[in-house]
């Protein structure tokens, strides 16, 4: 789907692109109750250890952390880390749940921002690096900075 302009980032999983090849992304909103939303305007949200499935032809996040808002009333949620669920089109839902059914591709929580005055969150769909990968990433990193780094000097 490629990039869609970003309002705000408020939570980013740096950890994704370290451990997935991510071939592409989708936009979900997403259902939230009580004052979850300030919490997330307030950047006090955690996609970290999060996940995304598909049950029943709807896809949702799980182990998102969103903490209470501090001052909440009794609509805040009780468990920060309970299951949510996303908003995206059936045909969307559909085509993401043929992909993660291949061997070694997972659907990742990326990053969440608001935009629009809505609360949504980047999905990439990933496929596992092995370590060789990961250490091959590495070095090409670090001869980018190298090479960066002549050129500043010259």
């Amino acid at each position: 789907m490629g990039k869609k302009s970003e309002g705000k980032v408020l939570a980013q999983n740096k950890k994704a692109s370290h451990d997935y090849f991510i071939e592409d992304t989708y936009e979900a909103g997403m259902v939230l109750t009580g004052t979850e939303i300030k919490s997330i305007r307030n950047g006090r949200v955690n996609i970290g250890d999060a996940f995304a499935t598909i049950r029943n032809g709807e896809i949702f996040i799980h182990n998102m952390h969103i903490s209470p808002f501090e001052q909440g009333n009794r609509f805040n949620p009780a468990d920060p880390t309970r299951t949510r669920k996303l908003l995206m089109h059936k045909a969307q839902i559909n085509k993401l749940l043929g992909l993660s059914k291949q061997e070694g591709y997972t659907i990742v929580p990326l990053k969440i921002y608001i935009r629009n005055g809505y609360a949504k969150l980047l999905l990439g769909l990933g496929k596992g690096k092995k370590q060789y990968d990961k250490r091959d990433a590495a070095a090409k990193r670090d001869a980018q900075r190298d090479i960066q780094r002549a050129l500043r000097e010259k």
